[in-house]
Order: C-alpha cells, then sequence, then structure tokens
C-alpha cells in the first residue's frame, strides 16, 4: 500500500496588520484584556480588492508547490477547506483551480471549521493510500474580518479571528520513515449551537435573507465560551493520545506539536498535560490571531520557513472547533 508525504508547504498572509489598539476603535476593549483571555497581540486583515479566499489559497499553493519542486499540472485532486468562501456557492475551490490553471482537475470542498485541515489532510492521504491519486494539494484559507462582529457586543469573538491561508502538497512514498502516518476525526453535533453562525440558511421561509434575519444577529458569530474552552482541553488531549496510542507511541516521542491556534491558554493547557516543553510546540496566535482552517497549515508551513522541522522528527497536529469536532494527524517528518 501506498503512503502520503507533505512534499511542500506554504502560507499566505494579508498584508494588513491589525493590532489590539487598533480594535479599541471599533469597540471597547484594550490591549491587555485581549492578550490576557486569547494571547493574541495582533492580526492579520485581508484589503478589499487585493485580497480574496482564493486568491490567498493560490499565494500559498504556488509557495508549497515550489517546495515541492512541482507545478499546478502535477496535482491529482485539490482537497481545500474553508467556512468563508468567496461565493455562497460554487466553493473558492473551483476559484483557485481556475486561478492556477488547473482545469479538469478534482476539487474537494469542506466545512470542517477549526480542523478543516486536518480532516482535508486525512481525506487526502486515504486517496494516496488507495492508489487513486499520487498527487494532492491540500487548503485552508479563511477570510473571516469581513463577518465579524467588530462592535463592542460581538468583541469576545471579533479580537481573536484573523485572515490568512495555508496549504501542502502530499505525494506517494513508499517510504514509512517520512510520511503520515495516521490521522484520526471526530465530531459530535450536540453542540452545533455552542459555536455558529445562524444565517444565511436554507431552512427558512422566504427568501434566504431578511431585513429581519439581519437585525436579530443572525450573521454574527455565537460562542458559549465556557463550553467551547472546556471541551477543548479534554478533546485535544484525547485525539492526541488515541494517535500516539494508536501507534505505540507515547507523548515524550513528540518532537514538535502543531495545535489549531485558538487560544494560546488552550494550547498551554495541552502542552502541559503532555509534558511537553515551550520549545516544543508551535505558536503563532500571538501575530496571526485565530484563522480557522488556515492556522494548522500556517503555523506548520512557518516552522519549516524557521528551521524546526527536522528529518525523522514526529510531528503532531492536533485541532478541535464548531460542530464539534477534533482531529489529529502524526507525520513522520
Amino acid at each position: 500500500m501506498a503512503l502520503s508525504r507533505i512534499t511542500g508547504l506554504g502560507y499566505y498572509v494579508p498584508d494588513n496588520v491589525i493590532t489590539n489598539n487598533d480594535l479599541t476603535k471599533w469597540m471597547e476593549t484594550s490591549d491587555e484584556w485581549i492578550q490576557e483571555r486569547t494571547g493574541i497581540r495582533e492580526r492579520r486583515y485581508f484589503e478589499y480588492g487585493k485580497d480574496t479566499n482564493y486568491s490567498m489559497a493560490a499565494a500559498a499553493s504556488r509557495q508549497a508547490l515550489e517546495h515541492a519542486g512541482l507545478t499546478p499540472g502535477d496535482i491529482d485532486v485539490i482537497v481545500y477547506a474553508t467556512i468563508t468562501p468567496d461565493y455562497f456557492f460554487p466553493g473558492s475551490a473551483f476559484l483557485m483551480q481556475r486561478e492556477l490553471g488547473m482545469d479538469g482537475k478534482p476539487v474537494i470542498d469542506i466545512r470542517e471549521q477549526c480542523s478543516g485541515f486536518v480532516y482535508a489532510l486525512s481525506i487526502a492521504d486515504q486517496f494516496i493510500k488507495s492508489g487513486m491519486y499520487k498527487t494532492a494539494l491540500v487548503v485552508g484559507s479563511e477570510i473571516q474580518s469581513s463577518w465579524i462582529d467588530k462592535s463592542t457586543a460581538g468583541r469576545n469573538t471579533a479580537v481573536i479571528f484573523g485572515d490568512g491561508a495555508g496549504a501542502a502538497v502530499l505525494t506517494a512514498t513508499e517510504d514509512p520513515q517520512h510520511c503520515i502516518i495516521s490521522t484520526h476525526l471526530h465530531a459530535d453535533g450536540r453542540y452545533a449551537e455552542e459555536l455558529f453562525v445562524r444565517e444565511p440558511g436554507s431552512s427558512r421561509p422566504g427568501r434566504t435573507i431578511t431585513k429581519e434575519m439581519i437585525e436579530e444577529g443572525g450573521f454574527n458569530v455565537y460562542m458559549n465560551g465556557n463550553a467551547v474552552f472546556k471541551h477543548a482541553i479534554v478533546r485535544f488531549g484525547e485525539v492526541i493520545r488515541e494517535a500516539l496510542e494508536k501507534n505505540g507511541l507515547e507523548a515524550g516521542d513528540i518532537d514538535l506539536l502543531v495545535p489549531h491556534q485558538a487560544n494560546i491558554r488552550i494550547s498551554d493547557y495541552v502542552r502541559q498535560q503532555l509534558g511537553l516543553s515551550e520549545s516544543q510546540v508551535v505558536n503563532n496566535i500571538q501575530r496571526f490571531g485565530n484563522t480557522t482552517a488556515a492556522s494548522v497549515p500556517i503555523a506548520l508551513a512557518e516552522a519549516f520557513e524557521n528551521g524546526r522541522l527536522h528529518d525523522g522528527n514526529l510531528i503532531c497536529l492536533a485541532a478541535f472547533g464548531s460542530g464539534f469536532t477534533w482531529a489529529s494527524a502524526l507525520i513522520r517528518w
């Protein structure tokens, strides 16, 4: 059976840096308040007319393809994760495919929120393991700054999110010492309304969007912060240990943990529970905020750029998000 290996990584973040102090122009908050609760100092916002969800994804993908020594024509399938597509339909994967000149190549759009990239990675990994495809482009891309509520009423979520994209190229290999070892996916829809955006939805009377929906705030993010935090710290640890136990490994075997960048307190809690040092965990939420499906590939690509991924390293990816959904992947670099 073929295995898959990550042979290229890339990321793109907009040039527009928004600091915590910048947010005070729109809402009652402070740099101290935001850092204490999230660890975030700044994030990036897209620039209208310059950035789109798919253009950011294309930029990250070009970088990943260059790193892999491949061209867009070498890719067999695209798996694209986002909750903020450019259009209601079709998905942004089609637009990026067109942008990269990959006409005719299959694209798969998935919506698994903050776990999106790990889910997408798992899908691509299974395609390669089955022998159906030999190369895959896996993408996570988000523009969230255009729809978050930047008023004081929405500050609990507005201060968290940022924009960006990350990508990885997977290629078939027969080398078990340099491959994706395993992926582990979970979801629990009982908690769907603990972190969600209600509108627009199809199961409504009449037109999809009404004045009442807007006035009622259905387009804003609702988050039960306490519930999300309590579930996240449990599920992160569970899914990481599941991956380790499945492969006869222990937490001490992890060389680098790349968690979804949700909240620095969550990352620190998980790190301490696993007995890892700060140098064994990638945290860039301080500079980019929570970029949802883009956060894991951005963090992984930045770790590679900074020389933190070494031959033979055991890398663990982990994520938790709305749905609830959680996932992990073990990679032998």
